[in-house]
């Protein structure tokens, strides 16, 4: 390539980024919100042990009341074990059980792990991932705590998928319409 032809790739990849930022709101969170979906199809490409593991530090370091931290994770990578839970699980994906203290005077369990689970969607939405909520199954997988190795004074609350999306697949026609602001949001005059 010479350089004139690098020059030109140069300014046009500077050109670009500009209308790409022109289009977003200038912060990479929000930006990642604003644009994260819940995929239904998975690749068997697996999630590596360092995507996981950046997923879990962000699940660990989400807030809580009190900072009571009522949650465990119990990483499930066995394809088996994983069809018992979710049936439509491919090879390579991950599920992620964030169990709940049991009994919890003046906490907030259930919700505490709703918030550690959120921080694990939007890191694996981050890292290029697929990742899906799951919250029918955890009361089916409670049958098989015991099994699933889940702690003793644990139940699970919710379920996290996570995996490689299929690429023919995209947010646009694959994710179901989100409801109008106007529909869900109110305003005390």
């Amino acid at each position: 390539m010479n350089r004139k032809s690098i020059l030109i790739l140069l300014i046009a990849l500077m050109f670009s980024s500009q209308v790409i930022r022109a289009q977003s709101s200038g912060n990479l969170v929000v930006d990642q919100l604003l644009a994260a979906w819940s995929p239904r199809n998975f690749n068997s490409e697996p999630v590596t042990d360092q995507q996981l593991d950046l997923i879990l530090q962000c699940g660990i370091k989400a807030p809580s009341a009190r900072n009571n931290q009522p949650w465990r994770f119990t990483v499930v990578r066995d394809e088996a074990t994983m069809k018992e839970i979710i049936g439509n699980v491919v090879p390579g994906n991950v599920l992620i059980l964030v169990s709940g203290v049991e009994s919890k005077e003046g906490g907030t369990p259930d919700f505490d792990c709703g918030l550690a689970t959120q921080n694990m969607f939007i890191a694996a939405t981050s890292l290029g991932l697929g990742a899906r909520i799951y919250g029918g199954p955890a009361g089916a997988a409670n049958a098989k705590r015991e099994t699933l190795q889940v702690p003793a004074g644990y139940k699970i609350v919710v379920i996290l998928r996570i995996g490689n999306i299929d690429k023919s697949v995209d947010a646009v026609s694959a994710a179901s319409a989100r409801k109008k602001a106007e529909e869900i949001v109110n305003y005390k005059k």
